[in-house]
């Protein structure tokens, strides 16, 4: 009698620990993601608590003067950031508006190109490029870039957007064989194989029926690139321009070898200059605890560390407000 009212597993039944197991898998997971997580924002805070600590005795002492002071002397410890934080802003803007109309173009070519004989040579150099060392980088821009810009461009730059009245205190020719200008070519180069591999990755996300669609109103080729690619993917291709904005504001030894490391500010881009990277990796080694200098060097620090968070932010915001426009 009891065999009868037994009743037969059911398939529900059987597959009941596969799922239990499924069910812990993702507990698991969602438990390390959230550790993960959680672990990262405690290592920024981390990060920021010890800049702060380190970099407090030279805000205490200089105050805002530390931001607008054009000073550096270690020996009678009268520190200033703002030729840093000029020479870091100038070259990162240099190299953005030189490295996104290539990335962007060549990220279109990659996608758009139906040969393979060219397309796929492309990719792999691209992707090459964003493997070479900094250090290869600025070994190379210093003994072949460098001077065949300052031999070539420089004074044709002199000669012609030279002696415009608004662009002509941009072009001021300086006998120095590093300057601002050579910095912001080698951080474009160093960019560019970045922001084109995102932006691949983002133009090849668009569909098809987009690029249909206008060509079939009649658009041409070029036309629904313009009015149909690139409005779908304006938020990628942010994103991507920050990341490399990001890159370019850290580099640190390519920079160091052709920006010419003079203190000082001046409107021309062919004058010398100085960055945070540059001047942290060049001076943190020799900084003694007992001056000013390596509190100064790690107030730099967090002054980095803080307007890469701003750029962080701003690009979330950026990106957002591209996918408003484009939807």
């Amino acid at each position: 009698m009891s065999e009868v009212s037994q009743s037969p597993r059911t398939e529900h039944d059987a597959e009941t620990p596969v799922r239990r197991r499924l069910r812990i898998g993702d507990s698991v997971l969602s438990g390390t993601t959230v550790l993960i997580s959680v672990g990262l924002v405690a290592l920024l805070a981390a990060l920021l608590w010890v800049l702060e600590q380190g970099a407090a005795p030279a805000f205490m002492k200089y105050g805002l003067n530390f931001f607008t002071s054009r000073q550096w002397d270690p020996v009678n410890d009268r520190f200033g950031a703002l030729p840093y934080i000029y020479g870091t802003v100038v070259t990162s803007t240099l190299a953005i508006l030189s490295a996104l109309p290539i990335s962007v173009g060549l990220a279109l070519l990659l996608n758009e190109v139906r040969s393979r004989l060219l397309r796929n040579p492309l990719t792999v150099l691209v992707d090459l490029l964003a493997a070479i060392p900094s250090v290869v980088y600025g070994l190379w821009g210093l003994f072949v870039l460098a001077p065949f810009l300052n031999r070539y461009l420089a004074p044709a730059l002199g000669a012609t957007l030279g002696k415009l009245p608004i662009l002509s205190a941009l072009f001021v020719p300086t006998p120095a064989v590093g300057n601002m200008l050579n910095a912001g070519i080698i951080l474009a180069i160093m960019i560019i194989p970045i922001i084109t591999a995102v932006t691949r990755e983002v133009i090849a996300t668009v569909p098809h029926d987009l690029r249909e669609a206008a060509m079939a109103l009649g658009a041409t080729r070029y036309e629904a690139i313009r009015m149909a690619v690139l409005p779908h993917a304006r938020s990628g291709i942010v994103g991507a321009t920050m990341l490399g904005l990001g890159r370019a504001l850290g580099e640190t030894i390519a920079v160091s070898m052709l920006i010419g490391n003079g203190l000082g500010i001046s409107a021309s881009l062919l004058a010398p200059g100085y960055t945070i990277p540059a001047i942290i990796a060049n001076e943190f080694r020799e900084a003694t605890s007992t001056g000013m200098q390596h509190s100064a060097l790690l107030a730099l620090a967090l002054v980095l560390v803080a307007i890469a968070l701003f750029l962080a932010a701003a690009s979330r915001l950026l990106v957002r407000r591209s996918e408003r426009m484009g939807s």
